[in-house]
């Protein structure tokens, strides 16, 4: 599992920056690697997961959605790419949703945060910058973010310690 974890890693770098050459930004939507069946995930799948409109695996095991804090560039382009919304329009969904009784997706205040609590939460799903993956969690889609809906990458990806 960790040589597993340790090509994904690998490889998303590699994608990431090949992009990153093209002008294209990508994001990485991940999941516990410790899980016993990494997950497909199709894009109507992790829409509706974010949406909350799907809630748990055909195993009946729960789906954890967490985001970013909505300032976040990040999120604003996973919003845009990943869900078909912008910010204001998911606000007034999740508006709606409240009176339903169905709460939005916990946030959490940084990448290093969100990859720390996916690679601890059976069921967690987020996203990230490639490099911020790490051998904890696995890739299961990666988003190309069309250049309109861009952001700037993070200037300082963590730095990881030789092994």
């Amino acid at each position: 599992m960790v040589v597993l974890g340790a090509f994904i890693v690998a490889g998303t770098f590699v994608r990431y920056t090949m992009a990153a050459q093209a002008g294209e930004s990508k994001i990485a939507v991940i999941v516990s690697s410790h899980a016993r069946d990494v997950p497909a995930i199709d894009p109507g799948m992790l829409r509706n997961t974010y949406l909350k409109k799907i809630f748990v695996d055909p195993q009946g095991h729960a789906y954890i959605p967490v985001n970013l804090p909505p300032d976040s560039k990040l999120r604003q382009a996973f919003s845009r790419t990943a869900i078909g919304m912008s910010e204001l329009r998911l606000q007034n969904y999740w508006n709606q949703q409240y009176f339903q009784g169905v709460s939005p997706p916990y946030v959490l205040g940084s990448e290093a945060a969100v990859v720390e609590f996916v690679a601890k939460t059976p069921g967690a799903i987020g996203y990230v910058e490639p490099c911020f993956v790490t051998t904890g969690v696995a890739t299961v889609q990666l988003l190309t973010v069309p250049v309109a809906a861009s952001f700037v990458p993070a200037e300082a990806c963590p730095v990881r310690a030789a092994r």
